[in-house]
């Protein structure tokens, strides 16, 4: 039942479902708890969470049940780096490269630990980070239990679970923004008031805050279908293990020699040692994938793919490390996509990048696998290009659109993309239709589409300005408003745009607008970035606190117009009200 678990917890973490993996290795070692591989894979799992407390705790306890095992070192190493603690990461690889001296992975982890513990501490957090910083010291429990209006929300249990998430993950700050105990208590450490609706106490029992998102970054290692323990080596070798030991350190040195070659671009002596360290030691592949490297730099693209064919084979017969034969598959996909530009054939290619990144995620990999799609979709939409053809679609789709049936105008304008990516007319007709049936957000995005392709297209700022306005973020409407005046000053849609803004954002600091829409707009620019680096400007913060507590100083700060924009920033938000 275990291995079953394991198995499965295995899977999971091959595929990137992180989440999933830790609770079938979970379920595993409930069954298992003597086994160190488990708590191993799961710490793995963990790590790659994010979750570096308890990957930590899991690291620790492979190696108190197996203090001889190199690889729980890794995971010890790992899981100390995520935490930022560097020195004691060093320590832990060292630990198991004094176990397992060529191993690489515990190499390449001694070496990050080491650029981290020389790096120069990292400037500040800024945006979401910056405010979830002001959550993890001490303070906090003492502002909030000394301030009446905040005090009773350490006796609600989701409440205390929120703040214990942000202490853990800082940028997950704006998950609970909309919660008004949450901004209740951000006013407090930012020591400034944030102008709120004034609306009744929230109950005792609030719901429950959203899951916190998982976060998947690509893990440092992937786990194995079976962990295979080393065994110790003997004291005494026979004469045909020491003949074996000899032809392999002979192997190596005919590698290095090829390396040395490859560095300095002599492909045909690089060939002649990679293939003479093939025939001293056939166990070992990478002999294979660094000559098929070789023929990629000389062009000679069938027999690179000969050779990691070979290596794939041969790997899977010695059960060779699985990043071994993902290098051999990048290999070979590297050569397939340079015969594409060719033959036009990209399918291959991507088809052999996706098996690579399905035995080890490599970032390299994963860039030539995005690079050959592209190469493809390209090579498609040069062969579809038809702007004639677009033409028609357009003048399809203005048709529908005129008899107000938006998604078969859609349904054209996406067919006359296809046909002629690059004309500007399109995307914003076709934002139109998107703002006619309320999907904003995909309109905003043809909007900026369009002014991408041509910032003096006015339509595109009006196109834009709009989406803004009826999503209410009135500030950046008109800041689109403006920004298209500048190419056309006596449009009147955009003059007319502007008022509107101007309306509404005046309606706020007259008070005219209702609690639940002043919330709902709060609630936005708390999660906009420029807002946040406001907030959490020091010399922002005072001219706030100068605004409430010294009026005088305050109109001293409007003298300078770069403080005086950041205000009318906070103002146009309704962050900041002008009575």
């Amino acid at each position: 039942m275990a291995d079953e678990a394991k198995a499965k917890g295995n899977a999971a973490f091959s595929a990137g479902r992180f989440d999933e993996a830790a609770r079938h290795f979970s379920d595993a070692i409930a069954l298992a708890p003597g086994n160190h591989v488990l708590y191993s894979n799961r710490s793995a799992a963990l790590a790659s969470l994010h979750r570096y407390s308890d990957a930590l705790a899991d690291a620790q306890k492979t190696v108190e049940l197996k203090p001889d095992w190199a690889k729980g070192y890794s995971r010890l190493g790992a899981a100390h780096l995520g935490l930022g603690d560097a020195a004691s990461a060093v320590a832990a690889y060292e630990k198991g490269l004094a176990l397992d001296p060529s191993n690489e992975g515990l190499k390449a982890g001694l070496e990050d630990a080491k650029k981290a513990a020389a790096a120069p501490p990292r400037r500040g957090p800024s945006g979401p980070d910056a405010i979830g910083q002001m959550f993890q010291g001490p303070e906090l429990w003492t502002k909030i239990a000394s301030d009446p209006s905040t005090r009773p929300y350490l006796e609600q249990p989701d409440f205390m679970q929120m703040l214990r998430e942000v202490q853990r993950n800082p940028s997950s700050i704006n998950m609970y923004l909309s919660d008004p105990r949450m901004m209740q208590v951000l006013s407090l450490m930012l020591n400034i008031k944030i102008q709120r609706p004034e609306a009744s106490e929230p109950s005792q029992s609030s719901p429950s805050p959203p899951q916190q998102q998982q976060q998947t970054p690509p893990p440092e290692t992937k786990a194995k279908a079976r962990e295979v323990e080393p065994e110790p080596e003997p004291m005494d070798l026979t004469d045909e293990e020491k003949e074996r030991k000899e032809r392999k350190a002979a192997a190596q040195k005919e590698k290095e020699a090829g390396n040395a070659a490859y560095k300095k671009k002599d492909f045909d002596t690089a060939i002649q040692h990679y293939t003479k360290a093939m025939e001293l030691d056939d166990e070992d592949i990478s002999y294979l994938t660094n000559r098929a490297a070789v023929y990629i730099e000389m062009g000679k693209y069938d027999e690179c793919i000969q050779d990691c064919d070979k290596a794939v084979e041969r790997g899977r017969e010695l059960r060779a490390d699985f990043k071994m034969i993902s290098r051999a598959l990048t290999r070979k996909g590297t050569a397939l996509a340079k015969l594409a530009k060719c033959s036009k054939d990209f399918d291959i290619a991507i088809e052999t990048f996706q098996k690579a990144l399905t035995e080890h995620r490599n970032p390299d990999t994963l860039k030539k696998l995005n690079e050959a799609e592209r190469a493809k979709k390209e090579l498609e939409q040069q062969e579809y290009y038809d702007p004639k053809l677009a033409d028609e679609e357009r003048e399809k789709g203005n048709e529908f659109f005129k008899e107000q049936k938006y998604p078969e105008a859609i349904k054209h304008y996406t067919e006359a993309l296809k046909r002629n990516p690059k004309d500007p007319r399109v995307y914003s007709n076709r934002a139109a239709c998107y703002t006619k049936l309320g999907a904003m957000p995909e309109g905003l995005k043809d909007a900026e589409k369009c002014l991408e392709l041509d910032p003096t297209f006015t339509k595109g700022y009006t196109r834009k300005g709009a989406i803004q306005f009826f999503m209410k973020e009135y500030d950046k409407a008109m800041e689109t408003y403006q920004a298209g005046l500048k190419h056309d000053p006596n449009n009147q849609e955009l003059l007319d745009g502007v008022r509107r803004c101007i309306e509404q954002i005046n309606k706020a600091n007259r008070g005219e607008i209702s609690q639940d829409e002043l919330q709902e707009r709060q609630n936005k620019a708390m999660q906009d970035p420029e807002i946040q680096n406001i907030l959490t400007d020091p010399i922002m913060r005072q001219v706030l606190i100068d605004f409430q507590e010294n009026p005088r100083a305050a109109q001293e700060h409007l003298k300078n117009p770069g403080v005086m924009q950041k205000i009318q920033k906070l103002v146009s938000a309704g962050i900041v009200q002008m009575r």
